[in-house]
């Protein structure tokens, strides 16, 4: 099981099932500010959609594809971070993320990125990491823009949002150029 202190307030804790509700409740309760930029929401609609989501996310890390994290900030979960899926054949993936709207502003986002960044480098040995944003989306575009990765271009029309497609900015670490998490 994957669990990383970042700091005495704030730990990523590998998903398990008895999250569920936990993670429900948060999406839910926050589903007028996540709901701009993530289309999943509209699909989440109970506790077994979370546990869904969760069973998923268990089998990726079983299989060695990645995984995905609660964010825990003063014992509470504040929002979710994962890999998407680890490409070992290329050794990068892509880094996602979210937050609660109460969380958000206190750098929890940032500190939790660097982590698994650092972790990507330092543990898996990947050598590049990408985060894609919605164009649009500032807060999400300043978290890869504070950890110093590179603005690689733009992505027309990348996703699929409810009802128009929205632009991805993307930017990517290579392992080179990560300066690690002091120990």
């Amino acid at each position: 099981m994957f669990l990383h202190q970042i700091e005495e307030d704030l730990e990523l804790r590998l998903l398990q099932l008895y999250h569920a509700d936990e993670l429900f409740r948060l999406a839910d309760c926050n589903r007028p500010h996540l709901h701009k930029w993530l289309p999943w929401l509209d699909f989440t609609i109970s506790v077994t959609h979370a546990r869904d989501f969760i069973k998923t996310t268990l089998q990726q890390y079983a299989h060695n594809g990645g995984f995905k994290c609660g964010i825990w900030y003063n014992g509470e979960l504040a929002g979710l971070i994962g890999y998407h899926k680890i490409d070992w054949a290329n050794k990068n993936t892509n880094l996602e993320y979210w937050i609660g709207k109460s969380f958000s502003g206190k750098g929890i986002m940032t500190k939790a990125c660097r982590a698994m960044v650092d972790h990507s480098f330092t543990h898996l040995k990947l050598h590049r990491i990408e985060i894609r944003c919605a164009v649009e989306n500032k807060k999400s575009r300043a978290i890869p823009e504070r950890l110093g990765f590179v603005f690689e271009g733009i992505i027309r029309e990348a996703e699929w949002l409810y009802d128009h497609y929205v632009d991805h900015a993307v930017y990517g670490m290579l392992d080179r150029e990560w300066k690690p998490v002091n120990r």
